[in-house]
């Protein structure tokens, strides 16, 4: 509704004008400096794309097209005002496919859905990157992932037009005029391979249609006046062939065409990719026919091998020796003291159907706790659990000295515990750190339990956690809750259940 509660109408977009037939406004004929970057224009004019592109402003929900996109996060349960309003306008229905079929989404990657009450058939959701100066390539290059994972469904699914929303938001602190350069150029290079989409609707609102007004005919010139004065503005990485931004880094190629190349499609270029980088293919075209990888080997290192193959399967046969023991124990303790603590339990499970392990920290006390008899707990609580995907939320909440058990007694139990505990552990939350605990953090998981690194998230408040588990899944000590209300003031829901565990 508009701010005078009456219903927006819904908008046709193949009655929206296209971008060829805007007005191109009167650009000074300007000389090329002698210092000129460029002489030519990478995106000359083509009335054909611009033909297939629109720009509009105005509510994604209300765009009656063929599908339209939703920017959320990986578990396809985002908080962000456009998102809820998604979900507002399709119903409850598109909830219930995203929880039960579509599993989450990875940063970077799309996923489709039915549209429902919605009057776009289906929603396209994809995962823009958070943005951080120090990795400022990482999120250029994960959110042109996310444009161009849309792209791509949209031609899969012969989807003959979309509505394309500005994935990249502030919440996630991306720069909004970086993120219209490789949303605008993605698009532009999909649409120059691929001439079977009929019409792609960039939806913008606020400040970011001033954005897109600016950048738009740097990628699609009206004409070639506007193509000869905008050239020395475009910006000086304007992506590969595709429009992914170009890391100098990888750039490390023998030649244009090595011998024996084929032309590929987009889809078998990136399989044929993923496979060279995970065989480390060694091209050897250029010494001859017979590739030196296919020689017999020599004797004495496959003997090494070998040797080294047979002393890691009997590590890994002691390891699983030494567990199975922990595990019998684990079967047969009394762990009654340590289970009136609620140190450690299974509290539901999160979005994408994982079970959630609770540690509070304040509840560990290592002075009045046998240690190995913690250890076989931890197996006896875990174990039943870590055969599938599975998360961690650790509460350091008001946690002091007499709560942190030694490093030592951590990397022994990182290295005690089986694979599968790493494996499929799939986040670990540490819900109100501190300085020091930070400190400790970083240093385990850079120096014993890299495996775990990335997996690792540091959490100011509970709220935090609602974007990944339901509150009523959880069930957190008061204390916590209280802490949390008085460090961020009471600005999320707070589930019935935690009342209920109130004396935990």
């Amino acid at each position: 509704m508009d701010p005078l509660g009456v219903t927006a109408p819904i908008v046709d977009a193949l009655s929206l004008p296209r971008w060829s037939t805007t007005p191109v406004p009167s650009y000074e004929i300007r000389s090329q400096p002698s210092n000129s970057r460029r002489t030519e224009n990478p995106f000359p004019v083509r009335q054909d794309l611009n033909s297939k592109v629109a720009l509009w402003s105005g509510d994604i929900t209300k765009l009656n097209t063929i599908a339209i996109v939703n920017t959320t996060n990986e578990s396809l349960s985002s908080k962000g005002v456009l998102s809820e309003r998604i979900h507002r306008a399709a119903g409850p229905e598109l909830l219930h496919e995203c929880r039960s079929q579509l599993l989450g989404c990875r940063t970077g990657e799309a996923k489709i859905s039915k549209g429902y009450s919605l009057p776009a058939r289906y929603v396209i959701h994809t995962v823009g990157p958070r943005y951080n100066i120090k990795y400022k390539t990482a999120a250029e290059s994960a959110l042109f992932s996310s444009y161009r994972s849309v792209m791509k469904i949209v031609r899969e699914y012969r989807l003959a037009s979309v509505g394309l929303c500005v994935v990249n938001t502030s919440r996630r602190g991306y720069p909004p005029e970086d993120g219209a350069h490789i949303a605008l150029r993605t698009v532009r290079r999909f649409l120059e391979k691929f001439s079977d989409i009929d019409l792609v609707v960039f939806v913008v609102e606020n400040a970011d249609e001033a954005i897109y007004r600016k950048v738009m005919p740097l990628y699609f010139p009206r004409n070639r006046q506007e193509e000869e004065f905008l050239v020395n503005e475009l910006p000086d990485d304007i992506g590969n062939e595709n429009g992914e931004p170009v890391i100098p880094e990888r750039q490390i190629r023998i030649m244009d065409k090595p011998v024996g190349h084929r032309d590929l499609d987009d889809d078998d270029e990136v399989e044929e990719a993923e496979e060279a980088c995970a065989t480390n293919v060694l091209d050897t075209s250029s010494v001859g026919k017979h590739a030196f990888t296919a020689m017999a080997g020599d004797h004495d290192q496959l003997t090494r091998q070998r040797l080294q193959r047979s002393t890691s399967e009997m590590h890994t046969i002691q390891h699983e020796r030494v567990y199975q023991r922990w595990l019998r124990r684990a079967r047969t303790e009394d762990f009654s003291s340590l289970i009136r603590l609620k140190m450690l339990y299974q509290s539901g499970v999160d979005f994408l159907g994982r079970p959630v392990v609770v540690f509070v920290g304040r509840h560990f006390q290592v002075r009045n706790i046998d240690l190995n008899k913690a250890v076989a707990y931890f197996i006896n609580v875990l174990d039943k659990i870590v055969n599938r995907d599975y998360v961690i939320v650790y509460l350091h909440t008001l946690s002091s000295e007499e709560n942190q058990p030694p490093l030592s007694f951590l990397k022994d139990l990182y290295h005690l515990v089986d694979n599968k505990y790493r494996r499929n552990l799939k986040a670990f939350y540490i819900v109100h750190p501190t300085v020091w605990a930070k400190i400790v953090t970083w240093f385990f998981t850079t120096f014993t339990a890299s495996s775990i690194k990335e997996k690792v998230h540091f959490l100011s408040g509970i709220q935090y956690l609602y974007d990944w588990i339901d509150p009523d899944q959880l069930e957190i000590p008061a204390f916590v809750l209280e802490y949390d209300m008085k460090e961020n003031g009471n600005n999320y829901h707070t589930p019935a259940s935690t009342y209920r565990t109130g004396s935990l």
